[in-house]
């Protein structure tokens, strides 16, 4: 793997997070349309961290908040390291060796979701850029 500066790193930790997020809030959006009305976004909030529906997707969301925080860290630069260890945790999560729950519900939604399709494609699209060189 390329040794990269903190700059650049820090960068593609952006950039995977940017494509995580967005593929995080369409699965959330087609959640959200199979429950039904969620009423107010106090009462959504309440539904994506509390209800057994969307409990699978909070994997993603636990991956979301650690990015936040390793590029809130001011004490410690983002570096290789940072990025490689997010790229294998997405990898196996979103991988086809993975037989838990989440990948079954996550293959349920490629499938119905042309929304999903797309944000997983340009997921997979920035995990391959960042992929180590063998």
């Amino acid at each position: 793997m390329t040794r990269h500066s903190a700059t650049e790193s820090r960068t593609q930790l952006k950039t995977l997070s940017s494509a995580l997020r967005k593929l995080h809030k369409t699965l959330v959006d087609l959640e959200t349309r199979r429950f039904g009305n969620p009423g107010n976004a106090f009462e959504h909030l309440q539904l994506l961290t509390s209800h057994p529906q969307f409990a699978w997707l909070r994997q993603l969301s636990e991956v979301l908040v650690e990015i936040d925080e390793r590029l809130d860290d001011k004490e410690q630069p983002v570096d290789d390291a940072a990025v490689e260890s997010v790229r294998k945790t997405l990898a196996s999560l979103l991988g086809t060796e993975n037989s838990s729950e989440f990948r079954q519900k996550y293959l349920d939604a490629l499938q119905e979701s042309t929304e999903v399709a797309m944000a997983h494609g340009e997921l997979r699209n920035r995990l391959s850029q960042l992929a180590p060189s063998s």
